[in-house]
């Protein structure tokens, strides 16, 4: 079997790239998508230089470490503006917004009910009724100051 692997020579790359390439179609996550290009890079890096394996597996680390922050590069430059800007961050679509405390805010943790949704809020104590506007998300609290 190692006999075969190194007769193989440059083409394991490849070989292992597209093994990659079948995962990432199988499971997709945007992972074993680096790993392959990385691996075809190697390859292809390969078929000119002739180095030792240490050298590739240095390499491939390299390629693999490379790729990901130069495509979250790209991919900013790339990404067009939505209509839904707030589709998956509910809370942040809140900043700025009034509404009304369901119950009172004591001890700086209260709650207001948004559509059909209670929300927590903190802030400074206040009573039952008393407008507020949310000023901060963190996490699923909304942080408010009274109006």
């Amino acid at each position: 079997m190692t006999a075969w692997l190194a007769a193989l020579g440059t083409w394991n790359w490849f070989i292992l790239g597209v093994l990659f390439l079948l995962i990432e179609l199988l499971a997709p996550g945007v992972f074993m998508l680096w790993l392959g290009l990385a691996a075809i890079g190697v390859g292809i890096v390969s078929i000119v230089v002739d180095w030792t394996w240490q050298m590739q597996m240095l390499a491939f680390a390299l390629f693999s470490a490379a790729l990901i922050p130069a495509w979250r590069r790209f991919a900013r430059k790339v990404e067009k503006p939505t209509d839904s800007p707030f589709l998956n961050r509910r809370t942040e679509s809140y900043v700025g917004r009034v509404f009304a405390l369901e119950t009172p805010i004591l001890n700086g943790i209260g709650t207001v009910r948004i559509d059909d949704t209670v929300w927590r809020v903190r802030g400074a104590d206040a009573a039952v009724g008393t407008s507020v506007r949310v000023v901060r998300v963190d996490g699923p609290n909304l942080t408010v100051e009274p109006v």
